[in-house]
């Protein structure tokens, strides 16, 4: 097994081989030999491989949970040619809500893998993406997280894979804007994802000089004046917000009415669509580190993405390259390991593609997904907010430290 060390082992702390295809009835022949019972059997149908998606359909992640279907769906068109098919392996597809409890998903996983399911994925909680990881390694399956973001599913088994970022690769898009010395404190969650976040800043910011504190926040929490309060006695040079769910906009208006946008300088992830306007009037006077907006890459991939979810009737959100992404890598899982899911993770391993927001890269040694991130602001535009590219921040300035 690997096991996270360096900076990942802080954030651990706190939180396909060739084909396998059936011969041809042309191979088979090339024997005088052969029989017609044979030949019937080389030229037999491939093995369908079972597709478990578990994810959060409802629950707390439900509009992440959403995106990341709708993602898979066009990358899965999009890989297969519109087949679902791969060398003949047809793949059957099955979606199970997870509600984003892990007792849930552990209990779908279970079911699935009983009846014969080889590839699990989906994931949009951090800590749900624990469990899953634990069950990939216990049942030997394929297992690739989706939107799920902490540190610490990145080298946990051979088996567990992810197709989104994680969550020191924010970290480190957020690190220019702090210097030696300043003082940073990260207000977040206290959840999975709140605390792998504290655990990545205090390792990567505290690398450049920085000191840094953090305010966490109950996970149910819908008041969030007295934390603000906190937030501006602490007098930080910098804050750093790490936020998910449905929240974020009561959050922000928060810290706007009390003057942490004033106080200090603000940085924090771009969200989904929903949390564009949330911000209000300082909206451009936040500093954003963002993992995809549909403007941030020019690609061909990225066009396809667009193509096929428009087509369904939805458009691209901040999580939908992360399904495009699964999809990609379960038919190159298929396409080279067939339905050997130890052959399935040889084929993923240092599998360099293109993707959504480019090229990206999945470590062959601990499985972390290398990939660009994005600086972007918030333009007004007619009277809403829209995101602009400032500038793209190149994989090798966040690749995460390498767990062995």
């Amino acid at each position: 097994m690997r096991m996270p060390k360096s900076v990942l082992a802080v954030v651990a702390a706190a939180t396909l081989a060739l084909s396998a295809c059936a011969p041809t009835a042309e191979s088979a022949n090339e024997d005088p030999t052969a029989t017609g019972s044979e030949s019937e059997s080389a030229a037999a149908p491939a093995t369908p491989v079972k597709v478990g998606i578990i994810y959060s359909q409802t629950g707390p992640l439900a509009a992440y949970g959403e995106a990341f279907r709708t993602g898979f769906e066009a990358g899965l068109d999009y890989a297969t040619d519109g087949t679902n098919e791969v060398n003949g392996h047809a793949l059957e597809i099955t979606y199970t809500d997870d509600a984003g409890n892990a007792d849930k998903a552990v209990a779908a996983a279970k079911d699935a893998i009983g009846n014969g399911t080889k590839i699990i994925g989906g994931t949009v909680v951090s800590g749900v993406a624990l469990a899953m990881a634990e069950q990939a390694e216990q049942n030997k399956v394929l297992y690739i997280s989706g939107p799920a973001a902490t540190d610490a599913i990145t080298g946990i088994n051979d088996y567990t894979f992810r197709s989104g970022r994680q969550s020191v690769q924010d970290v480190m898009t957020a690190a220019s804007f702090v210097e030696s010395g300043q003082k940073v404190l990260v207000f977040a969650q206290n959840n999975a994802f709140g605390q792998g976040n504290v655990a990545a800043v205090k390792a990567v910011f505290g690398g450049v000089g920085a000191e840094v504190s953090e305010l966490l926040v109950p996970e149910d929490a819908t008041e969030f004046t007295p934390f603000a309060r906190q937030i501006i006695d602490a007098k930080p040079d910098m804050v750093f917000v790490a936020w998910a769910g449905a929240t974020s906009g009561a959050m922000w208006q928060g810290l706007s009415q009390q003057g942490v946008l004033d106080a200090t300088k603000v940085v924090t992830g771009l969200g989904d669509i929903s949390t564009y306007g949330a911000y209000g009037e300082a909206s451009d006077r936040i500093n954003f580190l963002n993992h995809y907006f549909e403007g941030a890459t020019d690609n061909e991939v990225n066009k396809a993405m667009i193509e096929r979810v428009n087509a369904a009737g939805a458009e691209v959100d901040l999580f939908t390259p992360d399904g495009f992404v699964a999809a990609q890598m379960i038919v190159q899982a298929v396409a080279e390991g067939g339905d050997d899911v130890d052959a399935m993770v040889s084929a993923l391993e240092g599998w360099e593609f293109d993707a959504p927001k480019g090229k990206q890269t999945i470590r062959e040694s601990d499985h972390a997904m290398l990939q660009p991130m994005f600086q972007a602001r918030l333009v007004d535009d007619g009277g809403t907010w829209k995101p602009e590219l400032i500038e793209e921040v190149p994989a090798d300035k966040t690749t995460p430290a390498e767990a062995q």
